[in-house]
């Protein structure tokens, strides 16, 4: 996520701006960067628990649900049932409660949990974050919605194909969980597609996915920015697009588009007369 979909790290540091030789306002981005830190740290703080949880991360949203007995929890008293180590049957249990809030918040959007007053700001500052970037936030949804609502459908012999995006981060999973509401991202990567890297390490989280997604003519594509991703994507043999923040990158957004996309699934998967007619399939893993 970070340094893909969006720019934090790089704002924090001013690595992004100082890529730019003096265009951009270092200290404007390192601003930015503070400001969603603190939105971030909020957000997972008042709605999701994370005081409570933050030493309890799973790679994956429902990885408690065998623990959760469905009770109940519209009168549960969060604050109450006193969760913490040791991290036995006990506790898995009040933790899977937190993680189905969690994924109900996650589905409804954050639009159900802020009001106009907090909506605003919010909004304000992806738009300023956006700008100061030269909308690489928009550019990267913009290809994950293309992705999604471009590749779904029937090809001409019948066979239904559609697109499906996953996220990888080596963030924990709460915190990443919120970046995808705050960040706009919820609408096209759903919970159950976020995976926390950040206990397990990539490659697990992408044998992970391969199992899960173990369908005829599936197609996978890694797009990411570090080592740990692109040494898992070659272990598997997928393709993999390494995104590059300097200005005169070759993969950056925006800039990046189903074009490139689909040339390199054509190089690892065959021709890209595949990519409409014969995949049932294709998880970008970003």
């Amino acid at each position: 996520m970070d340094e893909t979909l969006i720019l934090l790290k790089s704002l924090l540091d001013g690595t992004y701006a100082a890529a730019f030789s003096g265009v951009k306002d270092v200290q404007k981005g390192v601003d930015i960067g503070k400001m969603w830190e603190k939105y971030i740290l909020d957000v997972c703080d008042e709605y999701f628990f994370y005081e409570q949880i933050e030493s309890f991360n799973e790679p994956v949203i429902d990885a408690l649900s065998p623990y959760d007995d469905g009770l109940d929890l519209s009168d549960y008293d969060f604050s109450q049932d006193n969760i913490g180590p040791p991290k036995d049957d006990h506790n898995k249990r009040k933790l899977a409660y937190r993680h189905r809030i969690i994924a109900q918040k996650y589905k409804q959007g954050l639009h159900s949990i802020f009001d106009e007053k907090k909506r605003e700001p919010w909004n304000d500052l992806y738009e300023m974050t956006d700008s100061y970037t030269d909308r690489w936030l928009s550019s990267a949804r913009n290809l994950l919605q293309n992705c999604s609502s471009d590749n779904e459908g029937t090809s001409t012999d019948g066979t239904e194909f559609q697109c499906i995006n996953v996220l990888v981060t080596a963030g924990s999973l709460i915190p990443s969980l919120v970046k995808c509401l705050l960040f706009k991202l919820d609408s096209l990567i759903i919970c159950e597609n976020v995976y926390s890297s950040w206990d397990v390490g990539k490659l697990r989280c992408f044998l992970w996915i391969k199992e899960r997604f173990n369908w005829p003519n599936v197609q996978f594509c890694v797009i990411g920015d570090g080592w740990e991703e692109c040494e898992a994507a070659e272990f598997l043999r997928w393709p993999f697009v390494k995104i590059d923040l300097k200005p005169d990158g070759f993969h950056r957004f925006p800039g990046l588009t189903q074009k490139t996309i689909g040339h390199y699934l054509s190089v690892v998967y065959g021709d890209s007369k595949a990519e409409t007619e014969d995949q049932d399939t294709t998880s970008n893993v970003t």
